[in-house]
């Protein structure tokens, strides 16, 4: 079988055209969200709203409405009330959100064992992309869509915001209506990566393209593009080889990402060492033809 073959045979069926279809819009997103992530340093952020989101999730399915409402509801929720704890007690951010997200996790999973339902829990956790019927992937590419469109329009803010929330401050941007959109972006974001990857997956997702990116790029339009590329190809090759090896699509996309941050990480090194290698050289042949000329004889 050869490559085309390999890529194309997969394709033939609905099922793996929407899976590759979802894959891409959430890899997209996730990527473009990340590069802020990393640069804010809040990528724990990202893991705990993931885990918030899950009572939300439950009680949505008991009142019958959508799950992805309250997915949203449930990690705004805890996002907002992370910040208010943090401004208004002595206890550092990163506890409180150990606090309030931990929390929310174990009553959402309280919740899921007393409610009867079909619906099983590795779906849930761990997402389903080749289950997703063409509503879902609907539901993502307007979310996804709404997101990118968002952060396109608003960011050099959101950069100058995540960079240096002082100096933003101080030329008259809205710091705190960037702070909750920023929050808001980020649970919509984990909304639209539940159908792919599932709410523990979904964090490898927030982080893996945008600490690829920091690793290879110098200029923060660089890191975008190299993060998009990053999840794009991560999206395609994950699902094409999970299909041929029959294993779970999620997990295989994000082993992929890793396998990518590893891959940058020993070039980036290499590429240093080189460096410092010339550098030191050209030293070192500067000190010896100064050397030489001082030992030469006038005349």
């Amino acid at each position: 079988m050869d490559l085309g073959q390999l890529i194309l045979d997969p394709l033939s069926f609905p099922f793996m055209q929407r899976a590759l279809a979802v894959s891409l819009m959430v890899g997209a997103v996730c990527a473009v969200l990340s590069c802020y992530l990393v640069l804010k340093g809040w990528s724990l952020m990202g893991d705990a709203i993931s885990h918030a989101v899950l009572p939300g999730i439950v009680i949505a399915f008991v009142l019958g409405v959508p799950l992805a409402i309250g997915a949203f509801v449930a990690g705004l929720t805890a996002a907002v009330a992370t910040g208010y704890l943090k401004e208004n007690s002595r206890v550092k951010e990163d506890t409180v959100m150990g606090i309030v997200f931990s929390g929310m996790f174990g009553f959402g999973l309280v919740l899921f064992t007393k409610v009867e339902t079909d619906q099983h829990l590795n779906h849930i956790l761990f997402g389903n992309v080749l289950g997703v019927s063409m509503r879902d992937l609907v539901e993502v590419l307007v979310i996804g869509g709404a997101v990118l469109a968002t952060v396109i329009v608003k960011r050099r803010d959101l950069l100058l915001y995540c960079f240096d929330p002082q100096h933003a401050r101080a030329i008259g941007l809205p710091v705190r209506v960037l702070h909750y959109g920023l929050l808001v972006l980020l649970a919509l974001t984990i909304v639209t990566a539940l159908k792919a990857v599932g709410i523990i997956l979904v964090v490898a997702m927030l982080v893996g393209p945008g600490a690829t990116a920091l690793l290879v790029a110098r200029r923060f339009e660089v890191m975008l593009r190299v993060a998009v590329a990053v999840a794009v190809f991560s999206s395609i090759a994950g699902t094409l080889i999970s299909f041929h090896i029959d294993g779970a699509t999620g997990p295989t996309i994000v082993l992929v990402q890793a396998a990518l941050f590893v891959l940058a990480l020993i070039v980036t090194g290499v590429r240093n060492r080189v460096k410092t290698a010339t550098r030191e050289g050209s030293a070192l042949g500067i000190a010896d033809g100064s050397l030489a000329g001082s030992l030469k004889k006038p005349g």
